[in-house]
């Protein structure tokens, strides 16, 4: 067969479009050409795939080959390509023997010697393999994650004589499993945290309703141990949402792990982390810090210290859940259903208010310094929350502190009731759909009017206020919105707010 024909897939944000690996050979001087719009990567592939194949044992044409990777405007890069091309070539010499190989699909970047390669994306290209009704090839680092899918079939090889071997029929490879169950996800105990009744309560109205939150008090208080604890009472996730969230890590530098399974992503990039790595990007557009925080928690510390233009890329993904990314050649979009966790102090020194006096910021400093917000997005923010500093009897107490895992229990049961009510949690509750699912008297909206004119709440204030309203009423399991859940509210969203 002087043509062979091998599936693969390319990586396009969160989609893996199929790409068609034509080869042919041809008589005439030697000549290898991969042509099918890729980048240096793939044109490296050359020298790679013709080592590997020669010290795998088999025999490199001397002819001309062509390679194709087909569609010719699709993008191509990385060494993913590696294996397909390899497959191919001796295909198409007659060398590998395999009426089925249509019904795979090959991806995995090769060693000199022929040894295989991880690469990046698995999961995300296994996702349209299995809906394609095709089995998989990976290396046996990726196979792992990619064997996730489970209505797939994965098969994992060390060398691409183990591949050849399995399509010729003489050593079968057996297909990977993964038991989805067999990972219990850790967390960080609430437990942990003494005192800050106040701080503890607002991060469980967060987790039952998916709100977001700013924790404001002087250093030491425990707003980034309480942050971290976010995770640990949030519902479990599904099968979907688990398989969302590991195919954006398998995208990521750092690569999916399947200790990760079902694990809740906890995000704390540096203040000096710029808008790109927040948002995603690049040439080849991969996500940033608020995808793979997906389903999980993006926690911003010392929040006026990150630049100002770098904060208000938020603004768009806190409203929308999703980020599009536009370059000159390459666009992109990537989920971003995110919980925003920020921490701040109340000015530069960070002791402002305190007893001990040791605040010596002047007026204009500390306008400066809270000026580096902007309004629209503090407004974003559903709930401003003081954290103030711990007395010595209650560092000194013994008596232990609720554990996560009873209020997870609570949030899970608040969280119940607002999927069967409405099929999402509150914070993500349309206008419409929050006046349909308010379930508020007039007397208790009108309690909300007031409040609305003397404390000069926007437009946007009073729905986030409503909806925190309800999350309070759901987790008392109260189905009408009484008084003292609106006040509740008001309160968790005007309290941190004293700057």
């Amino acid at each position: 067969m002087a043509l062979a024909v091998v599936a693969s897939r390319a990586l396009a944000g969160l989609q893996a479009p199929e790409v068609a690996v034509e080869v042919h050979l041809a008589n005439g001087l030697p000549q290898f050409t991969i042509v099918g719009l890729p980048d240096t990567e793939v044109k490296e592939s050359r020298d790679r795939v013709r080592a590997a194949i020669i010290n795998s044992g088999f025999e490199f044409p001397a002819r001309r080959i062509t390679v194709n990777l087909a569609p010719a405007d699709l993008p191509k890069d990385s060494g993913r390509f590696d294996l397909p091309i390899a497959i191919g070539i001796l295909a198409a010499a007659g060398q590998l023997q395999c009426p089925q190989l249509a019904d795979y699909e090959f991806a995995g970047e090769l060693a000199l010697s022929g040894q295989l390669r991880a690469i990046r994306g698995a999961l995300a290209m296994a996702c349209q393999t299995t809906q394609a009704g095709r089995m998989f090839f990976l290396p046996h680092d990726s196979a792992r994650e990619a064997a996730l899918v489970m209505s797939g079939k994965v098969y994992a090889a060390d060398t691409l004589l183990q591949v050849c071997a399995h399509l010729n029929g003489v050593q079968p490879c057996e297909s990977v499993l993964v038991n989805q169950n067999s990972n219990t996800p850790v967390y960080p105990d609430l437990a942990d945290v003494k005192g800050q009744l106040a701080a503890r309560h607002a991060l469980e109205v967060a987790a039952a309703g998916g709100h977001s939150l700013l924790l404001v008090g002087p250093p030491g208080t425990g707003k980034s141990m309480l942050a971290s604890r976010l995770p640990g009472i949030l519902p479990a996730m599904d099968e979907q949402q688990a398989l969302e969230t590991a195919a954006i890590q398998s995208l990521g530098s750092q690569g999916f792990h399947t200790a990760q399974w079902r694990q809740r992503p906890y995000r704390a990039p540096h203040h000096t982390a710029s808008a790109v790595a927040l948002v995603g990007g690049g040439s080849d557009p991969r996500p940033g810090e608020i995808s793979l925080a997906h389903h999980g928690v993006l926690f911003l510390d010392e929040l006026p210290e990150f630049e100002r233009k770098v904060l208000e890329v938020l603004r768009e993904p806190l409203e929308s859940q999703v980020i599009h990314i536009s370059r000159a050649a390459r666009q992109a979009s990537f989920p971003a259903d995110f919980q925003l966790i920020a921490a701040m102090n109340p000015c530069p020194c960070g002791y402002l208010g305190q007893p001990s006096g040791r605040c010596h910021c002047t007026p204009e400093q500390i306008a400066r310094y809270v000026g580096k917000l902007s309004g629209p997005l503090l407004d974003r923010i559903d709930m401003h929350v003081q954290v103030a500093n711990l007395s010595a009897t209650e560092l000194t107490s013994d008596q232990p502190a609720e554990a996560s895992a009873s209020i997870r229990q609570r949030v899970q049961q608040a969280r119940d009731r607002q999927l069967h009510r409405q099929g999402c949690c509150n914070a993500r509750l349309t206008g419409a759909e929050l006046e349909r699912h308010l379930h508020a008297s007039t007397e208790v909206l009108g309690l909300l009017a007031q409040a609305l004119d003397r404390l000069g709440l926007s437009a946007r204030s009073y729905h986030r206020i409503l909806r925190i309203a309800r999350t309070v009423a759901d987790m008392e399991g109260s189905v009408r919105l009484g008084r003292q859940h609106m006040l509740q509210a008001i309160q968790l969203r005007r309290s941190g707010l004293t700057l």
